[in-house]
């Protein structure tokens, strides 16, 4: 996806990455719809995957304890809340009756605007271009 800081707000990149919704207007009406699917469908599929874990209670791990290694302050604080939002989101929204695809992708939506976030505090210097991921078949 690259540079996120050229984004200068979250729904710019939410569009990007497709996960806003249609909308079917005239005149008075204003009829919104399902996502759009514009933009990088591999970006917004791994949002909508990664979405998935926030069913369960939001916890670190001693993985996640061993990766966070060496990262800023700021990042594991900003990751910590997202964590407990989107958590408490899912749930809400599952209590609500929401069907499960629908709440999904809300999160997957809520959690592309935490990475904008976490992009406007990171500054990467230097980029191995070994690290690129490789393509994964569909």
């Amino acid at each position: 996806m690259g540079d996120l800081t050229r984004f200068d707000h979250p729904r710019k990149l939410m569009s990007y990455v497709g996960l806003v919704p249609s909308e079917h207007s005239s005149g008075g009406k204003r009829h919104v719809g399902a996502i759009t699917k514009c933009g990088n469908g591999r970006a917004r599929r791994l949002l909508v995957e990664g979405a998935h874990s926030y069913r369960y209670p939001a916890k670190i791990s001693t993985e996640m304890q061993i990766r966070q290694e060496g990262l800023p302050k700021e990042i594991i604080d900003i990751a910590w809340q997202a964590q407990l939002r989107l958590c408490r989101r899912y749930q809400k929204l599952m209590y609500k009756g929401k069907h499960n695809n629908v709440v999904v992708t809300a999160i997957a939506r809520e959690m592309i605007a935490y990475i904008w976030a976490i992009s406007r505090e990171v500054v990467l210097t230097k980029v191995n271009p070994k690290l690129r991921l490789s393509r994964v078949p569909a």
